[in-house]
């Protein structure tokens, strides 16, 4: 049967104490097509973001009893700013090619040699993939196809050729737009800004943490108009690092603030970060209306880490310039060997199978079983205001958990969201959390008739009725939003979806804090062993085990 492994593990340029051009090392095996195994690099290794696939792969690869690698093999290896070429920690895998071509369409085929078992070695068929392209293709597999005239486009913090890219779709015909740097300083806000580190205490090296933090800290404030044409005068402060002397002296003279960026709850800093979202938020809705009007395009498919901005998600779909957008749960590094194996099937004019969130399959077990019982037990407990971890099945791909590997807990109290975020996680103050919801209670919170299915990725963000936001105030954002994940049906998550039910028939409960299973600076959970451990050391009251509920 032809096999085809997608492998992101283009080796970072040094080690250092975080990943620094190279993060989130991902493979996938398909077979006929079907991706059978997906394992995303930290889940295995448990360090946050790993870059280590290089030393990680012949374990992954090699040692599979049920994978045999053949003549009717193909390697795919997605490409970086970073380099082209990879070679295992032994050598047992080795590929060389040079490409950095600003062609990202075309696959360019290498040298690929594999020791597979013994002293024997063959040669086996690989190509380098763009990592534009691959970013570009990730969503297409949880969308279900490639739609008839779609602007396909991926904006990271960096990728091979840039850290934009947009191809267009129509008449079965992929054609590439544009692949540039233009857009690197909206990126660098979030990733090597000098001031937005200050505004959030965190140290350079931590650019794959910052996003997110920089995100939820900046709806507590708004953009004032002011402050926002001091920071684009001022090219907002990129390079103030260290001391930042530079900001203080220009804050206290320009507008009086006698703050101190270590003590950051503060209005000064909370219309700062703002500031720095709408910029971002113009800036990338304005290049995608461009292209939109230059192509005609009625769909959208978005990816790279940028794609993970909720703010930014919502507004294009209130835009309502498409049909309908697509974004991968995996839409940032960790996505890019599921858009290769897209990219490839696309190529060789196959079918692309739709996927579910729940791929991540390293030591899970594929099927689990649950009673009534083991359904009003959970709902019982959290009734009670118990936190209570999730482990079943496969895991979630991409940042996001998604009820698979979940905490969760009662959403209508502020004092239990913070024991969970601050006590329980270790998470920053001003972080948020988010909601998990059957869909008719996402439209009675919201009031939005339908729902967009990229809620049920928890990609967009929601405003809150004001007369209900008391009933789930554990997780309405200081701006009176929420991101919440919605369960539409049985067949999105079968647990999840019934231990809702129960609770919303049983005690009125319509909605749950669902945060990721992990502790502070971990990947999340990925096996019982795992969860089990992580559950007794950060204080959780219970877990659900494969369906079973358990008193901790």
């Amino acid at each position: 049967m032809k096999k085809v492994i997608s492998v992101y593990g283009i080796a970072d340029r040094n080690r250092h104490k975080y990943p620094a051009y190279v993060h989130d090392h991902n493979l996938c095996i398909s077979v006929e097509g079907v991706i059978k195994d997906y394992h995303h690099l930290e889940r295995i290794t448990r360090v946050k973001y790993d870059n280590s696939m290089p030393d990680q792969i012949e374990n992954i690869l090699l040692n599979k009893e049920d994978l045999v690698i053949d003549g009717e093999t193909t390697f795919l290896f997605v490409n970086s700013f970073a380099g082209s070429s990879f070679i295992s920690k032994n050598g047992r895998i080795r590929f060389d090619c040079n490409n950095q071509s600003d062609d990202l369409l075309s696959p360019v085929k290498g040298y690929c040699w594999v020791q597979s078992e013994g002293w024997l070695g063959m040669e086996v068929e690989a190509y380098s993939i763009s990592h534009e392209i691959a970013h570009a293709f990730s969503p297409v597999p949880f969308a279900g196809s490639l739609k008839e005239n779609s602007l396909m486009i991926a904006f990271d913090g960096g990728s091979s050729r840039g850290n934009f890219a947009a191809f267009h779709y129509k008449n079965a015909e992929l054609i590439q737009l544009e692949c540039n740097w233009d857009l690197s300083a909206l990126s660098k806000l979030y990733n090597n800004n000098g001031l937005a580190f200050g505004l959030l205490n965190a140290e350079p090296g931590e650019h794959c943490s910052v996003p997110g933090k920089l995100m939820g800290y900046a709806s507590l404030g708004s953009c004032n108009s002011d402050i926002h044409q001091w920071l684009k005068d001022n090219e907002f402060y990129r390079n103030s690092w260290g001391a930042r002397e530079d900001f203080y002296v220009d804050a206290r003279r320009d507008f009086g603030w006698q703050g101190n960026l270590n003590e950051n709850k503060d209005p000064f800093l909370f219309e700062i970060a703002a500031c720095f979202q709408e910029t971002f938020k113009a800036g990338i809705l304005g290049k995608i209306d461009e292209l939109r009007k230059v192509t005609s395009a009625e769909y959208l498919y978005y990816s790279g880490g940028c794609a993970l901005n909720i703010v930014a998600n919502a507004d294009i779909i209130s835009n309502g310039w498409f049909k309908d957008v697509f974004i991968s749960p995996c839409c940032n590094d960790s996505g890019l060997s599921i858009g290769a194996d897209a990219f490839w099937a696309f190529l060789n004019q196959k079918k692309i199978n739709r996927l579910s969130p729940y791929l991540n399959n390293s030591e899970c077990a594929a099927e689990y079983t649950f009673t009534d019982g083991d359904i009003k037990n959970t709902a019982e407990a959290l009734f009670k205001g118990k936190v209570i971890g999730i482990c079943n099945g496969y895991a979630e791909a991409g940042p996001r958990a998604l009820g698979n590997r979940s905490i969760v807990a009662l959403a209508n109290s502020k004092e239990l969201a913070a024991k969970i975020s601050m006590n329980i996680k270790g998470r920053e103050w001003y972080r948020p959390l988010a909601p998990i919801m059957l869909e008719h209670n996402a439209g009675y919170f919201t009031g939005n008739d339908i729902m967009h299915p990229l809620s049920k990725f928890m990609l967009l963000d929601f405003s809150i009725k004001e007369t209900l936001q008391d009933e789930i105030e554990g997780v309405v954002h200081a701006d009176g939003t929420a991101r919440i994940q919605t369960i539409a049906n049985e067949s999105d998550n079968p647990f999840i979806y019934q231990l809702l039910n129960c609770l919303e028939k049983e005690y009125g409960v319509r909605a749950l804090i669902n945060t990721s299973f992990n502790g502070k600076g971990e990947p999340i959970v990925q096996t019982i062993a795992e969860a089990k451990d992580v559950a007794e050391r950060i204080g959780l009251d219970g877990l659900v085990l494969n369906g079973k509920y358990f008193e901790i």
